[in-house]
């Protein structure tokens, strides 16, 4: 079935090669397994079940708490001719009753729902008539209470999983540390399921953290350079995104807010015209942007510091989803960290425990010196290898901006000593700004001899080499209290015997264009920015007639590809990024004629090679038939694992494709991938006699679950290939 998936991937959604795990959770959903998917924003996950759904008999259900991501995803599914409604409180009575009909009659083959809308009566009564393939839980991480978005709602989609017993289930997220991967695999009681763990790494998004000074003209200053761009700005209280709303419609932006403070009708017309791209900017508390699956997002700007890493990797996740770079900026200021505290103090128990970590993490993403990835991808249980990401700031650090700062770490250090290792930065700091502060002359810090040594400069400055001397280890800071205390490190420096070098100056908000040279790819280098805007504005024309987002029409990747390789007639559009049959059928006139009469009066030719050769690259032999063919020319499983870079299981699945396309496969062959003596093997061969041997849970429990699913796929491809 996995041929059939890869059609519906080209013809129907127009992109060439699954995305990292696609095919691998598809094949597992398609064998009728249960799954638990984690694979990060814009990573593709939404195709791990719209593909099963189109080969799947019976309907495929979607739980998602997000009433925007439904109808967004919805609306483009409609777009591919693909039967898929939604049932929720946005819909009118009539509407409501003529979606149920559809779903009676049989007409569906996707439905949407909210965890609320699933447990009432009529919704369990209206499903119990219906054949479900597969159950599938979307933001599967509001299961768990050590999740950043908890919701009591998805503890009972335990019980309501039992309302269809033949259905597989998949759970999807894009956040989850392995603390939550447990709660969601125990509560849902994927017990037996396959866990695919996708890299966290978004490697399009480049991250940056820039020290808040003055954030409306650091916003300014970063806007500047972004024109036209689409964009979100988050900002931590209602009355910040009033304010720097007005600031920035002021300066003439194109701009909305968006916070719970607004009308709900507001709310959703400034999102809809996000969405459409009637306006560029929306000015956001973290109430939006939940299902938002707008892929143009250019930027996301954090003005105040993200309460938690969750929180922070799922609002820049809606950054970049067409795969283009896109831009991720904190204006990081200390003072926001205490407005966070203060409400974690209202916390209490665990609670309050949960919050006072995900803050800890926080803060040591934000003053790391090494590369950001590190620590963001480590948060999720993830090593990263790479020495140099080439996409923060930090690892794009210019040589020119590191100082010898040995004569102040001096001064900071020797007064940290004085003062007996037992104050903050911010103490420090106005001690050696000579401060005349009640606390520093009621302790008598006024007669140190470092008092007023350090008036040369701002009390910020100050403050940002101590961040700097602890993330170099030449500070130990107790988070809990703040006092700052010397390292063994340290004393080597108070005694002369080692300099110390480091950058304080991190309020730039602009990306250099090193950055840019860096971390952009041919196309986008070199598209044909006129014919592009040209591309657009039908686009939103065609957009605006069907009532649809832009995007839903086609994402910018395809507009840039096409202002870049020029295709002059139907056939060669279909090489096009996200050109399927339908696709093509419905709008590639519309943009054929703009981009003829383009290269007619620019004098630009098609790159009519280059698409041929993409089309060739299409028609090739898929992996699993070349992979197949390796196979009975002699290659082992381990082998063939080692050169593709995947797990030996994944090879099992190609091998097991391969064979229900009607090949032959040499069972000796994959007799000698499996680990299992000749003794244990027959057993189960012998319960592969009594039970159908195409599912595996029956054979799983029958064996009193002490064989592996991994080792079982062995046998059962083994059982197979003996069979034809």
């Amino acid at each position: 079935m996995i041929k059939e998936a890869r059609n519906k991937l080209n013809n129907v959604f127009g992109y060439e090669d699954f995305r990292p795990l696609q095919e691998e959770v598809i094949t597992q959903v398609l064998d009728k397994e249960d799954a638990l998917v984690i694979m990060p924003t814009g990573g593709g996950k939404s195709l791990c079940y719209q593909i099963p759904a189109l080969l799947f008999d019976g309907l495929t259900i979607v739980v998602s708490p997000l009433i925007s991501l439904m109808k967004d995803q919805v609306e483009q599914l409609q777009q591919y001719d693909i039967p898929a409604i939604f049932l929720n409180s946005t819909l009118s009575p009539d509407e409501y009753q003529r979606n149920v009909d559809r779903v009676r009659n049989g007409e569906i083959k996707m439905l949407y729902l909210a965890p609320e809308t699933l447990m009432m009566d009529k919704t369990r009564k209206l499903l119990a008539t219906q054949n479900v393939d597969l159950f599938t839980i979307d933001e599967a991480h509001c299961i768990s209470e050590w999740g950043h978005d908890f919701r009591p709602d998805y503890r009972e989609l335990t019980e309501i999983r039992k309302d269809f017993p033949n259905a597989t289930c998949l759970a999807l997220t894009a956040t989850a540390t392995p603390r939550v991967r447990e709660d969601i695999e125990d509560i849902l009681k994927l017990d037996n399921s396959e866990t695919f763990l996708a890299s966290f790494d978004r490697k399009n998004l480049f991250l940056k953290v820039a020290d808040k000074e003055d954030p409306l003209e650091q916003t300014l200053d970063f806007l500047y350079t972004r024109k036209k761009q689409s964009g979100i700005i988050y900002c931590f209280s209602r009355k910040q995104v009033e304010e720097l709303y007005v600031e920035l419609k002021k300066e003439g932006h194109s701009v909305k807010p968006y916070h719970a403070g607004l009308s709900k009708k507001l709310r959703n017309r400034n999102q809809e015209m996000f969405i459409r791209d009637d306006i560029q900017i929306i000015v956001a508390t973290i109430a939006f942007g939940m299902g938002i699956d707008k892929p143009n997002v250019r930027f996301v700007m954090h003005y105040d510091l993200p309460k938690n890493i969750e929180s922070y990797y799922q609002q820049i996740g809606r950054a970049g989803r067409d795969g283009l770079r896109a831009d991720c900026l904190v204006l990081y200021s200390r003072s926001d960290k205490q407005k966070i505290q203060y409400f974690i103090n209202q916390k209490e128990g665990t609670e309050k425990k949960v919050a006072e970590k995900h803050l800890k993490d926080m803060l040591k993403f934000m003053e790391t010196d090494e590369c950001r990835r590190v620590p963001l991808m480590g948060y999720f249980g993830e090593t990263y290898k790479k020495d140099n990401c080439g996409m923060c700031d930090n690892c794009l650090s210019i040589d020119a901006e590191v100082e010898d700062l040995t004569v102040h770490a001096q001064k900071f250090l020797s007064c940290a000593v004085r003062t007996g290792e037992q104050y903050d930065a911010y103490y420090i700091a106005d001690i050696l700004r000579g401060s005349t502060k009640e606390q520093v002359l009621e302790n008598g810090h006024d007669e140190l001899p470092t008092y007023n040594i350090g008036n040369e400069w701002a009390k910020e400055q100050w403050i940002l080499l101590a961040r700097m001397l602890v993330n170099q280890e030449y500070l130990d800071r107790n988070e809990s209290h703040g006092p700052l205390s010397l390292t063994d490190q340290a004393r080597a420096v108070l005694d002369g015997k080692e300099n110390v070098f480091g950058a304080l100056d991190r309020s730039d908000t602009v990306v250099g264009d090193q950055a840019m040279e860096r971390t952009t790819s041919e196309v986008e280098k070199n598209y044909e920015k006129d014919l592009f805007e040209q591309l657009r504005d039908k686009r939103k024309e065609l957009a605006d007639e069907q009532a649809v987002p832009p995007y839903a029409i086609f994402p910018d990747t395809t507009l840039m590809e096409m202002a870049y390789y020029f295709p002059q007639t139907t056939d060669n559009l279909i090489p096009i990024y996200g050109v399927g049959t339908v696709k093509k059928k419905k709008y590639g006139m519309d943009f054929l004629k703009i981009i003829r009469e383009y290269c007619k009066t620019n004098d630009i030719e098609e790159q009519e090679k280059v698409l041929k050769e993409k089309k060739e690259e299409l028609s090739k032999k898929e992996k699993y038939q070349r992979i197949g063919e390796s196979f009975n020319e002699g290659k082992s499983v381990d082998h063939l694992a080692e050169q593709y870079g995947v797990k030996n299981v994944t090879i099992i699945k190609h091998l097991k494709t391969y064979l229900e396309d009607g090949n032959d496969l040499r069972p000796e062959g994959i007799v000698k991938a499996s680990s299992l003596s000749t003794r244990k093997r027959n057993k189960v061969l012998e319960v592969f006699d009594e039970v159908a041997p195409h599912m595996l849970r029956p054979i799983y429990n029958k064996l009193d679950k002490k064989v592996g699913y991994d080792e079982l796929r062995i046998i059962q491809l083994y059982y197979m290939a003996q069979q034809k």
